[in-house]
């Protein structure tokens, strides 16, 4: 077997069970939902509603595709996919367990960082190709989102890189498996880290309370407004997609990946992914949306600052600790 074809199934083995877990993400999302607002969520289709994503997605393909007559159709029919696509790139890299792993590269955390901020230029696409003042507000707005929190983002992901001096993701994890990954870390550079990385990936999602480029009670749907059937589908899923690789990455470089008591394995890199997922949308469905000012005063005043302070603190320890 050829590296290319190995490197063809492997890939899209990881792809079809991410895309099954987003899925299921779907499911768990709404009856989350559900029982925090006291009510019931999906029933009806197959057992406890299992079967709903699959009824929505038949009832996304029968939906007129849709092309505003001003728009532009190359960037317009562009945006969707590139989306999709580039939040699935992210987890080439991504260590799933000892052995499975996309491609270990040594800049693999640079990769990520780089594959991850291009996540913007699709939301700026579809923002200009739509020809609409609502899309491209939204768009507007998810540049300066995704450029501010871009930066506490790269700090936040630098502490692991700095107290283990490499960027290769596998061996951040190998680290805190050999020292225990509980207290891998300083807990005072740790756990600042872990919260700031969150912070910014969930302003990164476009999550709430950072929902600001498609806040439906100013922009109708932002980006999306235009957009009609599996198009917006795209969008939507490429959100969960994000969301749940961020996840499975916050886990690797901060909750030991893969390591865990009595039997390390990818069992224990699906807990952690999945509890900080189910995390994620818990504070959706809790907390109120920022105000765009409100946005930029805590990324530049307090999130910036304190990444700064905490690469600062890795470098002291690293220098003087070892």
């Amino acid at each position: 077997m050829t590296d290319f074809t190995h490197g063809a199934l492997y890939g899209g083995g990881i792809i079809t069970v991410i895309m099954t877990l987003v899925a299921l993400a779907l499911w768990g999302e709404r009856k989350m939902a559900a029982r925090m607002q006291s009510r019931l969520g999906p029933t009806l289709v197959g057992p406890f509603g299992l079967l709903q994503p699959v009824a929505d997605v038949l009832k996304l393909l029968q939906k007129e595709d849709i092309v505003p007559d001003e728009a532009d159709r190359v960037l317009f029919n562009l945006a969707p996919p590139l989306g999709a696509i580039g939040a699935l790139a992210v987890a080439a890299v991504v260590p799933f367990s000892a052995s499975i792993i996309g491609a270990d590269l040594d800049a693999g955390v640079l990769y990520l960082l780089a594959i991850g901020a291009l996540g913007v230029l699709p939301v700026f696409i579809a923002g200009w190709g739509s020809n609409n003042k609502f899309a491209l507000l939204g768009a507007m707005r998810a540049i300066a989102q995704s450029v501010s929190y871009e930066v506490p983002l790269v700090l936040a992901a630098l502490v692991p890189v700095i107290l283990t001096g490499t960027m290769k993701v596998s061996a951040i994890v190998e680290y805190q498996a050999q020292h225990h990954w509980l207290i891998a870390w300083p807990f005072f550079l740790g756990v600042p880290a872990f919260v700031l990385f969150m912070l910014a990936m969930l302003a990164e999602s476009n999550r709430i309370p950072f929902d600001i480029p498609e806040a439906e009670s100013e922009l109708v749907a932002g980006i999306t407004t235009e957009y009609t059937g599996m198009k917006f589908a795209l969008f939507y899923m490429a959100e969960y997609l994000h969301t749940l690789i961020a996840s499975a990455v916050a886990a690797a470089l901060f909750l030991g990946g893969w390591d865990g008591p009595f039997a390390p394995g990818l069992h224990w890199m699906a807990a952690k992914t999945l509890g900080l997922f189910a995390f994620v949308y818990w504070v959706r469905w809790t907390l109120l949306r920022f105000r765009s000012d409100q946005l930029m005063a805590l990324c530049w005043r307090w999130l910036v600052p304190t990444g700064v302070a905490l690469v600062l603190g890795a470098a002291l320890w690293v220098v003087f600790v070892g």
